[in-house]
This record gives C-alpha cells, structure tokens and sequence, in this order.
C-alpha cells in the first residue's frame, strides 16, 4: 500500500507541476524540469517558426523583428540531415533526438505586436514573461529585470532560438515568441 501511495503522491505532483508549466498556475514563473518546450499551437491560417532573433527595434509606434528561420528536426529526418551535413556518421544516433538545420541565415523581417506574448528562460530551468520591450532591451545586451539568464556568452538572441507565433491578419504580426531550451 505504501509503493501505490506514493505513486498516487508523484502523479499528482506531475499533473500539478504541468499544470502549471502550460499557464494552468497563478505565479509567473513556471519550473520546466525537463527544459522540453513544445511550439505553441496556431489556429489555421496562422503559422509557427523557429529560429534565431538578430533584432527587435521600436520603429514608428510599433517593434520591428530580424529573425533567421531554423527548422528543428528529429528522428530519422534529423539523422539522414545530420549524415549529409557531415556532423555524424551513418548508424550514430543525434545527440538528444534533434538537430537544427540553418538554412543560408537569410533575415526576414516581421511585425512584432506591441503586447505580444513573451516567455524566456531564467535561472536553472525556470520560464517567465516578459514584455516585448523588455525583450528588445536584453536583445541590446541590457537586463531590465536584473535576473540570471539560461545561457552561455552568446548574445541573448542567438542562445536557444526562439518559437515565433505569426498571425494571419495584416500586417501578419508576431503575436507571441517563446524561447525554446536547447542541450
């Protein structure tokens, strides 16, 4: 009786601590144990992309973004990719099940809406929001909130990479970004 009460006790832990890794809980910062980030969905019509921040400006009443699409690949796609760019040889596994693939660094620009959603890494796994000006700040290389950053001695923008969310009305606006953990 003891083992099934203390399974019962570790899943309701499980269930709590994701909820409120999904936005279920009240507090702002949220324990993401695992550092394993899924894209946010996007409804039809609206699309997700992944890739690197090279710059976020206020420009004319609104933000202006430079991003460097990335595709995050997995499985047997991540493999065969890996294979043809030289990074491992054929029959070795992908270290962590993926491996980006960075397509020419062309920069595109988007739209970022003025109350977008943002969540960042901080401390050892932890995830907070942020406004988008405030992510515009630490992009410059400053640190409003003074917290320890995830990281290494990269720029804030080119650490993790970043899920960008695009909405599907003019002027197609970031609509949140949530930086995404990466061994």
């Amino acid at each position: 009786m003891g083992r099934f009460r203390l399974l019962l006790a570790g899943l309701a832990v499980l269930l709590v601590s994701g909820a409120a890794a999904c936005g279920g809980g009240s507090k702002q910062e949220v324990r993401n144990p695992d550092f394993v980030q899924l894209p946010p969905a996007a409804p039809a019509g609206q699309w997700v992309l992944f890739g690197h921040i090279r710059s976020l400006e206020r420009k004319s009443g609104r933000f202006e973004m430079r991003f460097d699409p990335a595709w995050v690949l997995s499985g047997v796609t991540a493999e065969r990719a890996a294979v043809e760019d030289k990074v491992i040889s054929p029959g070795e596994p992908v270290p962590n099940d993926h491996y980006n693939v960075e397509e020419g660094h062309r920069l595109l620009t988007f739209v970022v809406a003025p109350k977008a959603r943002v969540t960042i890494l901080v401390d050892a796994g932890w995830q907070t929001k942020i406004t988008v000006s405030e992510l515009a700040q630490l992009l410059r290389g400053k640190n409003p909130r003074k917290r320890n950053l995830m990281g290494d001695s990269r720029p804030f923008g080119e650490r993790f990479g970043f899920w960008i969310r695009v909405g599907d009305k003019y002027p197609n606006q970031v609509l949140s970004l949530d930086q995404q953990y990466q061994p």
